[in-house]
Protein backbone atom coordinates (compact mmCIF):
# COMPACT_ATOMS: atom_id res chain seq x y z
CA UNK A 1 0.00 0.00 0.00
CA UNK A 2 1.09 3.88 -0.50
CA UNK A 3 3.28 4.71 2.82
CA UNK A 4 2.55 7.69 4.73
CA UNK A 5 5.01 9.84 3.01
CA UNK A 6 2.74 9.38 0.09
CA UNK A 7 -0.33 10.55 1.64
CA UNK A 8 1.42 13.56 2.58
CA UNK A 9 2.94 14.33 -0.74
CA UNK A 10 -0.12 14.31 -2.49
CA UNK A 11 -1.60 16.95 -0.61
CA UNK A 12 1.52 19.39 -0.76
CA UNK A 13 2.20 18.25 -4.26
CA UNK A 14 -1.52 19.14 -5.13
CA UNK A 15 -1.28 22.85 -3.38
CA UNK A 16 2.21 23.24 -5.14
CA UNK A 17 0.98 22.55 -8.60
CA UNK A 18 -1.90 24.84 -8.02
CA UNK A 19 0.38 27.99 -6.99
CA UNK A 20 2.34 27.39 -10.51
CA UNK A 21 -0.08 29.50 -12.79
CA UNK A 22 -0.59 27.64 -15.91
CA UNK A 23 -3.56 29.00 -17.49
CA UNK A 24 -4.62 28.35 -20.63
CA UNK A 25 -6.44 31.26 -21.98
CA UNK A 26 -6.36 29.15 -25.87
CA UNK A 27 -4.75 30.91 -29.01
CA UNK A 28 -1.28 29.87 -27.53
CA UNK A 29 -1.40 31.86 -24.26
CA UNK A 30 -0.37 29.68 -21.91
CA UNK A 31 3.00 28.63 -20.42
CA UNK A 32 3.39 25.29 -18.71
CA UNK A 33 6.74 24.85 -18.21
CA UNK A 34 6.97 25.28 -14.94
CA UNK A 35 4.71 22.89 -13.70
CA UNK A 36 6.11 20.88 -15.81
CA UNK A 37 9.85 21.13 -14.57
CA UNK A 38 8.24 20.40 -10.92
CA UNK A 39 6.83 17.15 -12.11
CA UNK A 40 9.79 16.29 -13.89
CA UNK A 41 11.77 17.34 -10.69
CA UNK A 42 9.91 14.84 -8.83
CA UNK A 43 9.89 11.99 -11.34
CA UNK A 44 13.46 11.90 -10.94
CA UNK A 45 13.63 11.65 -7.25
CA UNK A 46 11.90 8.53 -7.58
CA UNK A 47 14.35 7.16 -9.85
CA UNK A 48 12.87 7.56 -13.74
CA UNK A 49 14.47 9.28 -16.13
CA UNK A 50 11.59 12.03 -17.30
CA UNK A 51 11.99 13.48 -21.12
CA UNK A 52 11.08 17.26 -21.49
CA UNK A 53 9.25 18.09 -24.88
CA UNK A 54 8.03 21.17 -26.45
CA UNK A 55 6.12 22.16 -29.76
CA UNK A 56 6.33 25.95 -28.77
CA UNK A 57 8.65 27.10 -26.89
CA UNK A 58 7.10 26.82 -22.85
CA UNK A 59 4.39 24.53 -23.73
CA UNK A 60 6.38 22.00 -22.35
CA UNK A 61 5.29 18.35 -21.81
CA UNK A 62 6.52 15.55 -19.74
CA UNK A 63 7.24 11.43 -20.62
CA UNK A 64 8.74 9.02 -18.69
CA UNK A 65 8.42 5.32 -18.38
CA UNK A 66 8.76 2.50 -15.47
CA UNK A 67 9.74 -0.86 -16.24
CA UNK A 68 7.49 -3.88 -15.66
CA UNK A 69 8.21 -6.95 -14.33
CA UNK A 70 6.28 -9.19 -17.19
CA UNK A 71 7.96 -7.79 -20.63
CA UNK A 72 5.54 -9.72 -22.59
CA UNK A 73 2.48 -7.57 -21.08
CA UNK A 74 0.97 -4.65 -22.64
CA UNK A 75 2.12 -0.93 -21.50
CA UNK A 76 -0.74 1.33 -19.95
CA UNK A 77 -0.87 4.91 -20.30
CA UNK A 78 -1.04 7.08 -17.35
CA UNK A 79 -1.28 11.11 -18.39
CA UNK A 80 -2.73 13.90 -16.77
CA UNK A 81 -2.38 17.64 -18.24
CA UNK A 82 -0.88 20.20 -16.64
CA UNK A 83 -2.56 23.63 -17.72
CA UNK A 84 -5.86 24.86 -16.37
CA UNK A 85 -8.67 27.03 -17.43
CA UNK A 86 -8.60 31.04 -16.00
CA UNK A 87 -9.96 31.78 -12.94
CA UNK A 88 -11.53 35.80 -12.22
CA UNK A 89 -10.19 36.14 -8.53
CA UNK A 90 -12.75 38.26 -7.59
CA UNK A 91 -15.43 35.55 -7.59
CA UNK A 92 -13.44 33.29 -5.75
CA UNK A 93 -13.33 32.94 -1.64
CA UNK A 94 -9.97 32.47 -1.56
CA UNK A 95 -6.72 33.22 -4.40
CA UNK A 96 -7.47 30.50 -6.97
CA UNK A 97 -3.81 30.48 -7.50
CA UNK A 98 -3.26 30.07 -3.37
CA UNK A 99 -3.02 26.22 -2.89
CA UNK A 100 -4.67 27.03 0.47
CA UNK A 101 -5.39 24.07 2.83
CA UNK A 102 -7.96 25.14 5.13
CA UNK A 103 -10.17 22.85 7.15
CA UNK A 104 -8.97 19.67 5.41
CA UNK A 105 -9.29 21.31 1.86
CA UNK A 106 -6.92 22.24 -0.95
CA UNK A 107 -7.95 25.34 -2.48
CA UNK A 108 -7.31 26.51 -5.66
CA UNK A 109 -7.69 26.13 -10.03
CA UNK A 110 -6.90 22.95 -10.95
CA UNK A 111 -7.67 21.19 -7.87
CA UNK A 112 -10.30 19.00 -9.22
CA UNK A 113 -8.95 19.89 -13.03
CA UNK A 114 -6.44 18.08 -13.20
CA UNK A 115 -3.63 18.88 -10.66
CA UNK A 116 -4.99 16.35 -8.26
CA UNK A 117 -4.37 13.25 -10.09
CA UNK A 118 -1.27 14.74 -11.64
CA UNK A 119 -0.10 14.72 -7.69
CA UNK A 120 -1.68 11.39 -7.37
CA UNK A 121 0.29 9.98 -10.23
CA UNK A 122 3.51 11.56 -8.56
CA UNK A 123 3.22 10.55 -5.08
CA UNK A 124 2.60 6.92 -6.31
CA UNK A 125 5.69 6.79 -7.73
CA UNK A 126 7.85 8.41 -5.01
CA UNK A 127 6.17 5.81 -3.13
CA UNK A 128 7.19 2.83 -5.06
CA UNK A 129 10.85 3.95 -5.52
CA UNK A 130 10.95 4.37 -1.62
CA UNK A 131 9.62 0.27 -0.78
CA UNK A 132 10.95 -0.86 -4.11
CA UNK A 133 8.01 -1.72 -5.99
CA UNK A 134 7.62 -2.11 -9.95
CA UNK A 135 3.89 -3.05 -11.59
CA UNK A 136 2.77 -5.65 -13.88
CA UNK A 137 3.13 -3.80 -16.76
CA UNK A 138 4.96 -1.21 -18.27
CA UNK A 139 3.61 2.31 -17.38
CA UNK A 140 4.32 5.15 -19.64
CA UNK A 141 3.36 8.44 -17.65
CA UNK A 142 2.87 11.61 -19.51
CA UNK A 143 2.21 15.30 -18.24
CA UNK A 144 0.57 17.18 -21.21
CA UNK A 145 0.00 20.90 -22.15
CA UNK A 146 -2.69 22.49 -23.96
CA UNK A 147 -5.50 19.95 -23.38
CA UNK A 148 -7.92 22.70 -22.07
CA UNK A 149 -7.54 24.54 -25.63
CA UNK A 150 -6.62 22.58 -28.98
CA UNK A 151 -4.15 19.91 -27.47
CA UNK A 152 -1.68 20.56 -30.48
CA UNK A 153 0.77 21.47 -28.60
CA UNK A 154 0.17 18.86 -25.93
CA UNK A 155 -0.99 15.20 -26.78
CA UNK A 156 -1.83 16.17 -30.34
CA UNK A 157 2.04 17.06 -30.58
CA UNK A 158 3.46 13.93 -28.32
CA UNK A 159 1.00 11.38 -30.55
CA UNK A 160 1.88 12.54 -33.96
CA UNK A 161 5.66 13.72 -33.27
CA UNK A 162 6.80 11.37 -30.70
CA UNK A 163 4.79 7.51 -30.72
CA UNK A 164 7.68 5.99 -30.02
CA UNK A 165 7.18 7.04 -26.22
CA UNK A 166 4.54 5.19 -26.15
CA UNK A 167 5.82 2.06 -27.96
CA UNK A 168 3.33 -1.08 -26.38
CA UNK A 169 0.40 1.22 -25.13
CA UNK A 170 -2.55 -0.47 -25.57
CA UNK A 171 -5.16 1.41 -23.00
CA UNK A 172 -4.89 4.64 -20.68
CA UNK A 173 -6.32 5.94 -17.75
CA UNK A 174 -6.34 9.68 -17.35
CA UNK A 175 -8.91 11.93 -15.47
CA UNK A 176 -12.95 12.29 -14.81
CA UNK A 177 -13.96 8.88 -13.01
CA UNK A 178 -14.00 6.79 -10.05
CA UNK A 179 -15.64 9.77 -8.29
CA UNK A 180 -18.29 9.88 -5.36
CA UNK A 181 -21.59 10.25 -6.68
CA UNK A 182 -24.10 10.39 -3.87
CA UNK A 183 -27.48 9.83 -5.06
CA UNK A 184 -28.92 11.59 -1.97
CA UNK A 185 -30.88 7.97 -0.98
CA UNK A 186 -27.95 6.76 1.18
CA UNK A 187 -26.20 5.42 -2.14
CA UNK A 188 -22.18 6.08 -3.37
CA UNK A 189 -21.69 5.51 -6.93
CA UNK A 190 -19.11 5.80 -8.41
CA UNK A 191 -18.66 6.19 -12.37
CA UNK A 192 -15.60 4.71 -14.35
CA UNK A 193 -15.46 6.63 -17.60
CA UNK A 194 -15.99 4.07 -20.77
CA UNK A 195 -16.37 6.77 -23.27
CA UNK A 196 -16.07 10.09 -24.69
CA UNK A 197 -18.78 12.37 -26.88
CA UNK A 198 -16.86 13.94 -29.95
CA UNK A 199 -15.56 17.31 -29.83
CA UNK A 200 -17.46 19.50 -32.43
CA UNK A 201 -16.62 23.60 -31.89
CA UNK A 202 -18.00 25.18 -34.85
CA UNK A 203 -18.01 28.32 -36.89
CA UNK A 204 -20.99 29.75 -38.12
CA UNK A 205 -20.81 32.34 -41.08
CA UNK A 206 -23.53 34.44 -41.98
CA UNK A 207 -22.99 36.36 -44.79
CA UNK A 208 -25.55 39.27 -46.59
CA UNK A 209 -25.91 42.67 -47.77
CA UNK A 210 -24.24 45.48 -45.94
CA UNK A 211 -26.02 49.07 -45.74
CA UNK A 212 -27.30 51.70 -43.92
CA UNK A 213 -29.12 50.74 -40.26
CA UNK A 214 -32.15 52.51 -41.21
CA UNK A 215 -32.99 50.78 -44.74
CA UNK A 216 -35.19 47.77 -45.15
CA UNK A 217 -32.80 44.57 -45.88
CA UNK A 218 -33.69 41.55 -46.65
CA UNK A 219 -30.14 39.94 -46.75
CA UNK A 220 -29.22 41.23 -43.29
CA UNK A 221 -26.49 38.69 -42.08
CA UNK A 222 -26.96 39.03 -38.41
CA UNK A 223 -30.97 38.34 -38.86
CA UNK A 224 -29.60 35.06 -40.73
CA UNK A 225 -27.42 34.53 -37.89
CA UNK A 226 -29.52 34.66 -35.51
CA UNK A 227 -32.28 32.62 -36.96
CA UNK A 228 -29.32 30.03 -37.59
CA UNK A 229 -28.35 29.79 -33.81
CA UNK A 230 -32.13 29.48 -32.59
CA UNK A 231 -32.78 26.58 -34.56
CA UNK A 232 -29.85 24.80 -33.63
CA UNK A 233 -30.11 26.27 -29.89
CA UNK A 234 -33.88 24.71 -29.83
CA UNK A 235 -33.25 21.22 -32.00
CA UNK A 236 -34.37 18.53 -29.93
CA UNK A 237 -31.91 15.71 -30.71
CA UNK A 238 -33.01 11.89 -31.10
CA UNK A 239 -31.70 9.52 -28.13
CA UNK A 240 -28.59 7.49 -29.44
CA UNK A 241 -27.45 4.74 -27.22
CA UNK A 242 -23.80 3.73 -27.41
CA UNK A 243 -22.82 0.66 -25.84
CA UNK A 244 -21.13 2.37 -23.04
CA UNK A 245 -24.34 4.31 -22.13
CA UNK A 246 -26.31 1.29 -22.45
CA UNK A 247 -24.10 -0.44 -19.89
CA UNK A 248 -24.01 2.33 -17.45
CA UNK A 249 -28.08 2.54 -17.59
CA UNK A 250 -28.31 -1.24 -17.30
CA UNK A 251 -25.97 -1.02 -14.09
CA UNK A 252 -27.85 1.60 -12.78
CA UNK A 253 -30.57 0.18 -13.28
CA UNK A 254 -30.23 -2.94 -11.46
CA UNK A 255 -28.93 -1.33 -8.28
CA UNK A 256 -32.44 0.54 -8.08
CA UNK A 257 -34.32 -3.05 -9.18
CA UNK A 258 -35.85 -1.30 -12.17
CA UNK A 259 -36.20 -2.81 -15.22
CA UNK A 260 -34.35 -1.25 -17.59
CA UNK A 261 -36.80 -0.03 -20.69
CA UNK A 262 -34.42 1.25 -23.98
CA UNK A 263 -37.38 1.99 -25.52
CA UNK A 264 -38.39 5.03 -23.55
CA UNK A 265 -35.15 6.02 -22.14
CA UNK A 266 -36.46 9.48 -20.75
CA UNK A 267 -38.61 7.77 -18.52
CA UNK A 268 -36.39 5.28 -17.73
CA UNK A 269 -33.77 8.58 -16.67
CA UNK A 270 -36.61 10.04 -14.64
CA UNK A 271 -37.10 6.61 -12.58
CA UNK A 272 -33.14 6.67 -11.99
CA UNK A 273 -33.84 9.95 -10.01
CA UNK A 274 -30.26 11.89 -9.14
CA UNK A 275 -28.43 9.24 -10.39
CA UNK A 276 -29.87 9.68 -13.97
CA UNK A 277 -27.40 12.87 -14.28
CA UNK A 278 -25.11 10.82 -14.84
CA UNK A 279 -26.14 9.75 -17.86
CA UNK A 280 -28.38 12.47 -19.36
CA UNK A 281 -25.91 14.37 -20.65
CA UNK A 282 -24.62 11.47 -23.40
CA UNK A 283 -27.57 10.15 -24.67
CA UNK A 284 -27.98 12.48 -27.41
CA UNK A 285 -25.77 14.73 -29.82
CA UNK A 286 -26.20 18.57 -28.61
CA UNK A 287 -25.06 22.04 -30.11
CA UNK A 288 -24.96 24.57 -27.81
CA UNK A 289 -24.37 28.13 -29.47
CA UNK A 290 -21.64 29.95 -27.27
CA UNK A 291 -20.31 33.05 -28.92
CA UNK A 292 -21.67 35.59 -31.21
CA UNK A 293 -19.55 38.47 -33.07
CA UNK A 294 -21.19 40.99 -35.58
CA UNK A 295 -20.98 44.21 -36.26
CA UNK A 296 -19.27 47.67 -35.68
CA UNK A 297 -21.42 50.60 -35.58
CA UNK A 298 -24.90 50.73 -34.00
CA UNK A 299 -26.50 51.79 -37.35
CA UNK A 300 -24.67 50.00 -39.62
CA UNK A 301 -25.93 46.99 -41.13
CA UNK A 302 -23.19 44.24 -41.41
CA UNK A 303 -22.25 42.27 -44.37
CA UNK A 304 -21.28 39.20 -42.63
CA UNK A 305 -22.26 37.85 -38.70
CA UNK A 306 -20.10 35.14 -36.66
CA UNK A 307 -21.32 32.74 -34.20
CA UNK A 308 -19.47 29.55 -32.26
CA UNK A 309 -21.07 26.28 -31.03
CA UNK A 310 -20.30 23.88 -28.74
CA UNK A 311 -20.95 20.43 -30.48
CA UNK A 312 -20.73 17.28 -29.39
CA UNK A 313 -21.65 14.18 -31.20
CA UNK A 314 -21.89 10.35 -29.55
CA UNK A 315 -19.94 7.51 -31.08
CA UNK A 316 -21.11 6.49 -34.21
CA UNK A 317 -23.65 9.44 -34.65
CA UNK A 318 -21.00 12.33 -36.31
CA UNK A 319 -22.38 11.61 -39.59
CA UNK A 320 -26.44 12.93 -38.54
CA UNK A 321 -24.50 15.49 -36.41
CA UNK A 322 -23.01 16.76 -39.81
CA UNK A 323 -26.07 16.50 -41.78
CA UNK A 324 -28.21 17.96 -38.96
CA UNK A 325 -26.10 21.08 -38.91
CA UNK A 326 -26.61 21.25 -42.82
CA UNK A 327 -30.57 21.76 -42.39
CA UNK A 328 -30.39 23.58 -39.51
CA UNK A 329 -28.60 26.16 -40.59
CA UNK A 330 -30.18 26.94 -43.76
CA UNK A 331 -28.43 27.98 -47.13
CA UNK A 332 -27.74 31.82 -46.40
CA UNK A 333 -25.41 30.31 -43.10
CA UNK A 334 -22.32 28.36 -43.51
CA UNK A 335 -20.69 26.06 -40.57
CA UNK A 336 -17.04 24.95 -40.22
CA UNK A 337 -14.92 22.63 -37.70
CA UNK A 338 -13.35 25.07 -35.43
CA UNK A 339 -12.10 22.14 -33.98
CA UNK A 340 -13.09 18.39 -34.14
CA UNK A 341 -11.96 15.01 -31.85
CA UNK A 342 -13.58 11.76 -32.44
CA UNK A 343 -15.99 10.36 -29.86
CA UNK A 344 -14.45 7.03 -27.86
CA UNK A 345 -15.98 3.75 -26.70
CA UNK A 346 -14.05 1.61 -24.39
CA UNK A 347 -14.88 -1.83 -23.55
CA UNK A 348 -16.45 -2.28 -20.34
CA UNK A 349 -15.89 -6.16 -20.30
CA UNK A 350 -12.08 -5.83 -20.18
CA UNK A 351 -9.68 -6.92 -17.77
CA UNK A 352 -8.74 -3.89 -16.93
CA UNK A 353 -12.02 -2.19 -16.62
CA UNK A 354 -12.45 -5.16 -13.88
CA UNK A 355 -9.11 -4.25 -11.88
CA UNK A 356 -10.48 -0.41 -11.56
CA UNK A 357 -13.81 -1.35 -10.15
CA UNK A 358 -11.71 -4.14 -7.89
CA UNK A 359 -9.36 -1.20 -6.62
CA UNK A 360 -12.43 1.09 -6.15
CA UNK A 361 -14.30 -1.03 -3.94
CA UNK A 362 -11.38 -2.59 -1.85
CA UNK A 363 -11.49 1.08 -0.17
CA UNK A 364 -14.92 1.73 -0.69
CA UNK A 365 -16.70 -1.53 -0.01
CA UNK A 366 -19.72 0.26 0.62
CA UNK A 367 -19.68 1.83 -3.15
CA UNK A 368 -21.21 0.81 -6.56
CA UNK A 369 -18.86 1.16 -9.50
CA UNK A 370 -20.91 1.72 -12.90
CA UNK A 371 -19.39 2.85 -16.31
CA UNK A 372 -20.46 5.74 -17.71
CA UNK A 373 -19.43 8.17 -20.54
CA UNK A 374 -17.87 11.54 -20.43
CA UNK A 375 -19.99 14.46 -21.97
CA UNK A 376 -16.79 16.03 -23.02
CA UNK A 377 -13.17 14.98 -23.53
CA UNK A 378 -9.90 14.67 -22.71
CA UNK A 379 -6.51 13.62 -24.19
CA UNK A 380 -7.33 9.98 -24.58
CA UNK A 381 -8.84 11.50 -27.66
CA UNK A 382 -5.42 12.62 -29.29
CA UNK A 383 -4.01 9.23 -28.10
CA UNK A 384 -6.55 7.08 -29.84
CA UNK A 385 -4.54 7.53 -32.81
CA UNK A 386 -1.86 5.60 -31.16
CA UNK A 387 -4.53 2.49 -30.86
CA UNK A 388 -4.63 3.37 -27.43
CA UNK A 389 -8.07 2.54 -25.54
CA UNK A 390 -8.89 5.26 -23.02
CA UNK A 391 -10.55 5.15 -19.67
CA UNK A 392 -11.42 8.15 -16.58
CA UNK A 393 -10.01 6.78 -13.68
CA UNK A 394 -8.86 9.63 -11.16
CA UNK A 395 -10.15 8.26 -7.95
CA UNK A 396 -11.99 10.40 -5.04
CA UNK A 397 -13.82 9.52 -1.94
CA UNK A 398 -16.48 13.07 -2.10
CA UNK A 399 -18.35 13.75 1.27
CA UNK A 400 -22.01 14.34 0.96
CA UNK A 401 -22.95 17.64 -0.67
CA UNK A 402 -19.47 17.76 -2.77
CA UNK A 403 -20.74 18.67 -6.21
CA UNK A 404 -17.35 17.53 -8.00
CA UNK A 405 -18.90 17.98 -11.39
CA UNK A 406 -20.30 21.38 -10.50
CA UNK A 407 -16.21 22.37 -9.45
CA UNK A 408 -14.60 21.52 -13.43
CA UNK A 409 -13.92 25.48 -14.50
CA UNK A 410 -16.24 26.69 -11.69
CA UNK A 411 -15.96 28.74 -8.63
CA UNK A 412 -13.98 28.08 -5.59
CA UNK A 413 -12.49 24.85 -7.10
CA UNK A 414 -11.36 22.87 -4.55
CA UNK A 415 -10.14 19.01 -2.96
CA UNK A 416 -10.85 16.95 0.45
CA UNK A 417 -7.29 16.03 1.78
CA UNK A 418 -9.16 12.60 2.40
CA UNK A 419 -10.47 12.63 -1.13
CA UNK A 420 -6.42 12.86 -2.28
CA UNK A 421 -5.75 10.17 0.34
CA UNK A 422 -8.64 7.61 -1.06
CA UNK A 423 -6.95 9.05 -4.61
CA UNK A 424 -3.50 7.63 -3.63
CA UNK A 425 -4.47 4.52 -2.21
CA UNK A 426 -6.93 3.35 -5.36
CA UNK A 427 -4.55 4.10 -7.90
CA UNK A 428 -1.77 2.22 -5.70
CA UNK A 429 -3.73 -0.75 -5.79
CA UNK A 430 -4.85 -0.69 -9.54
CA UNK A 431 -1.34 0.24 -10.98
CA UNK A 432 0.60 -2.40 -9.23
CA UNK A 433 -1.91 -5.04 -10.89
CA UNK A 434 -2.76 -3.78 -14.16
Amino acid sequence: MADQQALDEVVEFTSGLIRIDTTNRGGGDCRERPAAEYAAERLAGAGLEPLMLERTPGRTNVVARVAGTDPSADALLVHGHLDVVPAEAADWSVPPFSGEIRDGVVWGRGAVDMKNMDAMILAVLRSWARQGVRPRRDLVIAFTADEEASAEDGSGFLADRHPELFEGCTEGVSESGAFTFHDGAGRQIYPIAAGERGTGWLKLTARGRAGHGSKVNNENAVTRLAAAVTRLGEHEWPLRLTPTVRAALAELAALYGIEPDFTDVDRLLEKLGPAGKLVDATVRNSANPTMLEAGYKLNVIPGEAVAFVDGRYLAGAEDEFRATLDRLVGPDVSWEFAHREVALEAPVDAPVFAKMRSAVEEFAPEGHVVPYCMSGGTDAKQFSRLGITGYGFAPLKLPEGFDYQALFHGVDERVPVTALHFGVQVLDRFLRTA
